[in-house]
């Protein structure tokens, strides 16, 4: 796999997780909105087809599941993506709200 940093970054009251790859001036992003104190609705997934196809998505999901776990918040999967990695994963099922 590429070398691949995600970082998180506020924007407004929610939040946007940042994919960033070595030597690619590409990045694809997860973008939340709040919900009440303890949810995250996960609105877009997007990645750009110049760097597809390099699981990128999934990291980007997979930061968030983690940050819900470490700072006790649930997920609403709006995002067609983000649904579909929870169908996929039903370890995640006390993370959806």
């Amino acid at each position: 796999m590429t070398d691949v940093t995600i970082t998180h970054r506020q924007r407004g009251k929610g939040g946007r997780y940042i994919a960033e790859i070595a030597g690619s001036e590409h990045t694809g992003h997860l973008d939340w909105e709040p919900h009440g104190d303890d949810m995250r609705v996960a609105t877009h997934t997007i990645v750009p087809r110049a760097i597809g196809g390099r699981g990128i998505a999934a990291l980007l999901v997979d930061a968030l599941v983690s940050d819900a776990r470490a700072q006790g918040f649930r997920i609403v999967p709006q995002c067609w993506y983000v649904e579909k990695k929870f169908d996929e994963n039903p370890d995640w099922a006390d993370l959806r709200a």
